[in-house]
This record gives C-alpha cells, structure tokens and sequence, in this order.
C-alpha cells in the first residue's frame, strides 16, 4: 500500500487549520526566520499549536527551515530546530547541508526533507542527499514524469513534487538574479521576483526587439490532471505553492486536489491510501480557475515545450469571462456589456475584472453589475472586442467564507446490554483507537423497546467533537431481553463521553520515513550553485571527497557567474527556435531594464537558456 500526501502551504497558523479542514494531508510553515519567506514567519507557539490540531486527524506538519545559512547565524538555528522539534513538527524541509548535522550534534531526533532549493533533478543529486540522510526529496519543479520515474527508482527516499502555483522562470535554488540587481537573495528568502519585472529585448547588435514585457514570467502550474501518473512515477507527496497567499486561496486550491486524490484512492484502493485520516463533508465546490492564477501550465512533465510563458499577463488575471461587446460613457462613468465565454457565467457587484492594454495588466471593479451589463469607472484603453478576465468573484468568496467544510473522524460504536439497567458501549475511530464505557441507569425497564432501539441509534449516530458517529451491532444478553429505559440526554451523554476517552488517546499517524540510507556518492569539485554559505557544509562536501570548496554567489558574487539557467527559452516562446524554425542562429538576445543589462544565452545541446550579466 502506498500512502499519497496533499501537502498544503501555510502562511499562518489559521490558514493551516483551515487547509487540514479542507482535506490536506500535511501543511508546512515557516517558524520566526530561515524559512525561505520573508514575509511568512511564525512563532514557535503558533506552530505548536498548528500541530495539536493538525495531529487530531493523523496530518502532518513540516517547518521550512531551507534558507542557506551563514556562519554566524548557526547557533541561531541550532536553537530553533531544537524548539521546533520539541513543539511537535513532524520534520524539517532544509537547504543547507548544516542543519542535518547540527540536529545529529545536538541529538534533536526529526526527519529531514531535502528542498525544492537543494535543485534536485538527477538521479546523482538523489543518491547524494540520501546519503546524507534526507529522508524525503522534493523535486525540481522543470523535471519530466520520465525524469521523476529515474530517481525514484535511484533511491528509497519518499519523492514530493509541486502540483499548483506559481512557478520560478530558474531551476530552484540556482537563482541569483535577485541578489544581483538589488542585493535580495531568494536563497535567503528575500526573492524581488525581477522574474515577473518588464523588460525590453534586444538582439546581438543591440536592435529592439520588443519593449516593456515580462519575458522571464511564467504561468502558473496546473497538474490535477497528472497526479494519477505522478503516484505511478513515484511521487508520495503532492505539494502546493503559496504559502504568501491567502486563506481562501489556500482553501479553493486544497479542496479541489484533495478530491482529485480521494478519486484516486476510490478508483486504485488495492494500491493506494491517503496518508492521513478523516472524511471532509459539505461546503463550498471548488474552482482554481476563480483565484489567483496567471493562466495555467503543465510545464515540462510530457516532456515537451510548451507556450510556458505569461509575458503579457505577470500578474492575477483570473477566469476569462467573455468581451465586450458595446461600451456607453459619460463624464465619470462607463457601462460594458459582456459577451459572455460561457453562457452560465454570473456576475455580481464588487467583482474584479482584468484585461491587458498596451502589454499592460488593466484592473478595475464593478460597481454595479445588472446581468451582462458592467457599470465602473471610466477604463482608458477599453473597447468593444477587449478580451475580460474575473480576477474576484465576489459571490464565489461569500461562498468560501460561507461555507467550509467538515472534516471528522468515522467512530463505529458496538453496545450490549447487559441487564435492566445496565449499557456496555465501545468505540473504534478510523484510525484504530479503541475505548469502551459502562454505564448504569437508574431507570426502570423500557416498555417500548423498539423505540427506545431506534432512538438509540439515532442519537449515537450523530457527532461529537470532531468525530462522527455510526452505531453498529446492539446486543441484548438479559434474561427477559429487557432493556433500560434512555432519553436523548442519556445516549448524547455516551457520545460525548466516548469521543472524550478517544481524544485523551493520540491518533495513531501513518508512519513517516525517518531517514535515507545509502553511502553519499564521491563528488567532485563544487562550485558556487551548491550554496555553501558556512564551514559545516563545506565540511560536509569535503567528506565526499571534494578537492575544493567554493562559496556561494552570495558571499562571492563572482563576475561571470550564471544568474539563472532554465528549460524554459524565449528563443521558442518568441517562435525563433533554431531547433524549430530553419535559419534562426542561437545567437545572445540582450534584457533591459532600469540600467541594468543582461545577456541572455542559449545551451541548445541541454535545451536550456542561460542568463548572466551583460
């Protein structure tokens, strides 16, 4: 049996709680720093908190701690993932090669995943950090399903792959343009996302190409569609970006992937589980496509370029919802009239609409909305046949807000009387607590006892706690099949009591690999793109035999230096693919923006594009 993980982000405690609700198998957080979010950290309080909830239902909770960490902050997160640990986190997601050894030295007993950061995308790189002892390895977002089956089989390790969000233009953790143009490293955490920035492309002799563009801006990642083939490469854990974005973000996207894993489950229950427990009931239906999206891709996973890029649009532009079709004005206000893409679509007032003028992302609200007709402020750059996208559904967000879902535990309850007054009842939850009670009534016989029967099923049948009841077999072992009279009040008083002595147990977790076996593959010489920002790590590479040691980008900023190389190529996006079109050349194409001059190159015996300072 294979357990499946949909992992959910967490920008806070609240919004984990609410990702667990909505059916996420695990969730990871940030605590106070080195989490890779500058903007995302939480008190150790809060985390342990997020864990006593989260735990209730066998989920998990992981706290990135993938940063690169420099030599005087190690005491610092010695301390923390000491704290962490002992707050209840179920494992570390790590960079930097120093934090494994500073838990071993420190004796702190908790898993260790290797980072998105660590750009895992070779069988090589797997085996290392196995061996290293990382017991889960997640995965480089550019990576084929192919590419992902080659590791998998390469290593015993559990496999985390990206399924939704936003997607970085550079193999993660290789990515120093940031720290380039304005001294914010994304391996600290501090990403300036000059990736979604405009620029103006220039060709080899300086010749504009095209002007005010994010040409570095890629979609967003959508596989809901693939998961089935990802669980068949390999893959145990389903990750979800966002742990900047909001709570009904987190919800809609959460909701949507976990049903798509539920059916997953249902259609292959002979092969596959889901790692944590509990039923999610009610609520909201999802739509992905009514909450931020630049459009969505599904990258390189066939293993084939694609139109990956979001030049035009670098923000949210939301659902597509028609054109205009006729535009009526006067001094301060205007009146659009949709043709609709979809002849259900419903608007309301307060929505949020988008369109792109100029290789501009437009924006505006619906102040008044009656049917297809759109009232707002007057729109420069608005005209009939202008493509509409609803970036805020007001009424789908009432609906999130609304009406969340239930997540409860199954309990099947068994009860015997044993005598005239007296009731024996057990309980077993999903996840195979078992408690029993007895209790005695001081209450004559029932004289209708198929009405007391079935009020005694329907009272037991109910919830308590997070727990939902069902009663099972009732056995009668009295002499004269008498049984105790019950109220309501006298049944409601077993369920709770019964969901009391179930919680004083803890849920029993499916089982987390704990740590990666193998021997570290012997490796070379290391270069700047392996982040080594303190001496542990760079002893830690010495073991394996490397001659030398270099420091990372951040430390050096060394002239010359890659500041990103991707399978993403503008090359192709533009249609001048050499590989593609007859008499293209790969020649170096030349990005602009506020004084600042980068070369673009192409690598096209690795299919790759290259970017450094021109």
């Amino acid at each position: 049996m294979k357990f499946l993980e949909l992992l959910a982000p967490a920008r806070n405690k609240d919004i984990g709680i609410a990702a667990i609700d909505c059916g996420a198998d695990a969730v990871y957080i940030a605590g106070p720093a080195f989490g890779a979010r500058h903007a995302a950290g939480n008190s150790v309080e809060d985390i342990a908190s997020l864990c006593g909830y989260a735990h209730k239902f066998g989920a998990r909770v992981y706290v990135t701690v993938n940063t690169i960490i420099f030599e005087d902050e190690l005491q610092k997160v010695k301390s923390l993932i000491r704290e962490v640990a002992q707050c209840g986190a179920d494992a570390l997601i790590v960079q930097d090669l120093a934090i494994p050894v500073l838990a071993k030295e420190e004796g702190i007993d908790i898993p260790m995943h290797a980072s998105t950061q660590c750009a895992i995308r070779t069988p090589q790189k797997a085996e290392l950090l196995q061996g290293l002892g990382f017991s889960r390895l997640v995965l480089e977002r550019q990576l084929s399903l192919q590419d992902i089956r080659k590791i998998s089989k390469a290593v015993s390790c559990e496999i985390e792959f990206f399924v939704h969000g936003a997607l970085c233009v550079c193999y993660s953790g290789q990515c120093y343009l940031s720290e380039y143009l304005g001294g914010r490293s994304a391996n600290r955490g501090e990403c300036m996302q000059a990736c979604r920035s405009r620029y103006d492309l220039l060709d080899k002799d300086g010749r504009v190409i095209s002007r005010g563009k994010a040409f570095l801006s890629l979609k967003d990642l959508n596989l809901e569609d693939r998961m089935e083939s990802l669980a068949d490469a390999g893959v145990c854990s389903f990750k979800i970006e966002g742990r900047l974005k909001n709570e009904s973000y987190v919800r809609n996207v959460v909701r949507e992937y976990s049903l798509k894993l539920d059916s997953i489950v249902s259609q292959w229950p002979e092969f596959y589980a889901r790692s944590s427990f509990g039923t999610v009931r009610k609520g909201f239906t999802p739509d992905p496509s009514k909450t931020f999206n630049r459009g969505y891709t599904t990258l390189f996973i066939d293993g084939k370029r694609g139109q990956w890029d979001a030049m035009d649009t670098p923000k949210s532009v939301g659902e597509p919802v028609g054109t205009v079709s006729a535009t009526r004005s006067a001094r301060d206000w205007m009146e659009l009239t949709l043709k609709p893409s979809n002849p259900d679509i419903t608007l309301s007032n307060g929505d949020g609409f988008a369109f792109v003028s100029k290789d501009q992302i437009v924006g505006f609200r619906a102040d008044q909305v009656n049917g297809l007709k759109i009232r707002c402020k007057n729109i420069p750059g608005i005209k009939i046949g202008t493509p509409l996208w609803r970036n805020l559904s007001v009424e789908f967000e009432k609906t999130l807000a609304k009406n969340p879902p239930e997540r409860t535990l199954s309990v099947k309850v068994e009860v015997m009387f044993k005598g005239a007054y007296e009731m024996e009842a057990s309980a077993e939850s999903e996840d195979g607590r078992k408690v029993s009670l007895r209790q005695v009534f001081p209450k004559i016989g029932s004289r209708q006892p198929e009405k007391t029967m079935a009020l005694l099923r329907e009272q037991m049948g109910k919830k308590a706690e997070h727990y939902s009841f069902t009663l099972g077999k009732v056995a009668i072992a009295t002499p004269d099949r008498t049984i105790p009279y019950l109220s309501p009040a006298d049944v409601n008083s077993v369920r709770r009591t019964l969901a009391q002595k179930l919680s004083e147990l803890p849920c029993n977790k499916i089982p987390i690999l704990k740590e990666g076996k193998g021997e570290a593959p012997h490796t070379g010489g290391t270069s700047y793109k392996d982040n080594i920002s303190n001496s542990i790590s760079g002893e830690e590479y010495k073991k394996m035999g490397a001659p030398s040691i270099e420091k990372a980008f951040e430390i050096t900023h060394g002239d010359g230096a890659e500041l990103m190389r991707s399978k993403y190529c503008l090359r192709y996006a533009l249609g001048k693919c050499p590989k593609e079109k007859k008499g293209e050349k790969a020649d170096k194409m030349f990005l602009v923006n506020n004084g600042y001059r980068l070369e673009v190159s192409f690598d096209c015996g690795a299919c790759e594009m290259v970017i450094r300072k021109g």
